[in-house]
């Protein structure tokens, strides 16, 4: 449904160019929820302007539904911008106008008539629980609430793309909960295809089928996410499953253990424990539901070097499971991981993302490009 290919988008200004989308290549399945996750000037902001062109790339091609958006003529760009629906971060309501009257907004632009207007924009309110709602005016209504109309708002068109802008980050937990099962819902219900951009890693965990992750412009990794949490060296598995980083031991092993399906239900570290008469000893582990599944990942360690423990691990990538040997601290102060699961490692370090900056120019913070950063950005959470 979406296609973004070798997507590049630069700003000028003050005397210099900030590459806020670097090279791009992405595919969103029709139906599909796909998540952006980015640091703070990662490009993601940007990137997501580009798929409807409220941003011009410079080069590249954005297709929608096979037909390139860039290759357009005014008219046409028009029409095919109704059928892409976008949801903003801090709603971006009319104060004067009601809830209703909110909704209704795009389809007076359009021109329907206001009878079928009336109709639809009931029928929008509805579907987002608001209709008792419907003579509110914004400063009446919670944060939820106004982002529940921006979300009609949105689907007013009867759009088959929805694009969104960190439409959670201002909302607390509860809240955030119940519009990422709104927005699951209508994904399921509507046949809609969703392009959200987040620095939330429950988003993603929630309800997104796959995810990318961007830095300086670029997407280091992408996939569907139940295949980057079984992905040895996976940036998404380490943002998901946070491990405490275990102390240097002399003459021990540790291991990262990823498992799911029905994996999550054995008892291999008994099973482990039993085989080889070995003392295992966890230093910290999780299980999440992500889509209709569970994954989990496991921190142990094991007595005796690595190649002491070929045939422990040998035993533990039979039992379905994707290991990563940690590397010791050596010389260069460095720890990392050794892959020995299915799926290549992607030798990323687990950067992650802080919230979106303010607006500035033509682009927000968000998309300034690696030099707007920040010592202070947060990891992916």
């Amino acid at each position: 449904m979406i296609q973004i290919e070798k997507l590049r988008k630069v700003y000028r200004t003050r005397g210099r160019e900030v590459t806020a989308v670097d090279g791009v290549d992405l595919t969103v399945a029709e139906g599909e929820i796909f998540g952006v996750l980015g640091r703070s000037g990662a490009g993601k902001s940007t990137l997501l302007r580009c798929v409807n062109l409220l941003e011009r790339p410079d080069s590249g091609r954005v297709l929608i539904d096979g037909r390139d958006l860039l290759a357009l003529p005014g008219s046409q760009l028009r029409a095919a911008r109704q059928g892409i629906g976008m949801i903003h971060q801090h709603f971006g309501l009319l104060g004067s106008r009601t809830v209703a009257g909110n909704v209704a907004f795009p389809l007076e632009v359009m021109g329907v008539p206001r009878a079928e207007r009336a109709e639809r924009v009931a029928e929008l309110l509805d579907l987002v629980g608001l209709t008792e709602h419907a003579r509110a005016y914004p400063a009446q209504i919670s944060g939820g609430q106004k982002q529940r109309v921006g979300i009609a708002r949105a689907l007013a068109g009867r759009p088959k793309v929805l694009l969104s802008d960190e439409a959670t980050s201002a909302l607390d937990p509860e809240t955030t909960a119940s519009i990422l099962e709104l927005l699951r819902g209508l994904s399921r219900r509507l046949g809609l295809t969703v392009l959200l951009i987040t620095h939330e890693m429950d988003v993603v965990k929630r309800i997104c089928d796959s995810a990318a992750i961007m830095r300086a412009g670029r997407v280091v990794e992408t996939g569907p996410v139940r295949e980057l949490l079984l992905r040895p060296g996976s940036e998404l598995a380490r943002g998901l499953f946070p491990l405490p980083e275990p102390e240097p031991r002399a003459g021990t092993t540790v291991v990262d253990v990823t498992f799911d399906g029905d994996s999550a239900d054995r008892p291999f570290v008994s099973s482990l424990a039993r085989t080889y008469s070995i003392d295992v000893n966890i230093l910290g582990g999780a299980v999440e539901q992500i889509g209709d599944g569970r994954v989990g990942r496991l921190r142990i360690e094991l007595p005796g070097d690595p190649e002491v423990n070929a045939a422990q691990l040998a035993h533990l990538r039979d039992a379905g499971l994707t290991v990563e040997v940690r590397e010791p601290a050596g010389a260069d102060g460095a720890s990392g991981a050794d892959a020995e699961g299915a799926g290549g490692a992607s030798g990323a370090d687990a950067d992650g993302t802080d919230g979106a900056g303010g607006a500035g120019g033509a682009a927000q913070d968000d998309d300034l490009g690696p030099d707007a950063r920040t010592s202070e950005e947060a990891p992916l959470r």
